[in-house]
């Protein structure tokens, strides 16, 4: 996917009141691969990948490149959240010329049922609405994927339409950025 653009990447790690968000780094090898491979994270992800694969094909600093966010609690990663730009060819945009920024989090299953998704990318979303003022981004998630569609409504997503890909129907949201005046 193409990179968000412009922006000093990565930024100064974003705290909030339990987590830190921060660029991957090689201690967080091993939780990328128990993420991409777990059947319970990637339920409505298109279902994990092979371990071996994964082993030998994610790099010694996953994840390293503008976007993406290491979401870490008490000195460990949980989750990862990402802002991409939306690929064109996909459907769902709310823009003539496609490509808007799309927010995407995957959390570990321990990590489930305490808010952090929403408490991870509300501060992601903080960031990009003061880098990017006044931009849309958008979120897809699969209609059954109920806790996925209460965390978009409880960022502030407003659904814009249902469309299937992937053999699933899709809920797809959109979050208008407003820059934050600390």
């Amino acid at each position: 996917m193409a990179e968000l653009g412009p922006v000093v990447w990565p930024p100064a790690p974003l705290r909030t009141e339990r987590l830190v968000l921060r660029e991957p780094e090689a201690r967080d090898r091993a939780a990328f691969i128990d993420l991409f491979a777990s059947s319970e994270v990637r339920t409505y992800l298109g279902g994990p990948r092979p371990r071996a694969e994964l082993e030998s094909a994610v790099p010694e600093v996953p994840g390293r490149r503008p976007g993406v966010f290491v979401v870490d609690h008490d000195g460990a990663m949980i989750s990862i959240v990402t802002l991409d730009r939306r690929d064109a060819e996909r459907p769902g945009h709310v823009r003539p010329d496609a490509g808007e920024a799309e927010l995407s989090y995957m959390l570990l299953p321990e990590a489930w049922g305490r808010g952090y998704a929403l408490e991870a990318c509300a501060a992601a979303l903080g960031w990009f609405a003061d880098a990017f003022p006044g931009e849309a981004v958008v979120l897809c998630t699969q209609v059954a994927n109920d806790r996925s569609v209460r965390v978009a409504e409880n960022l502030g997503f407003t659904e814009m339409e249902r469309f299937e890909e992937f053999g699933a129907e899709q809920w797809f949201g959109v979050w208008f950025s407003v820059p934050r005046s600390d």
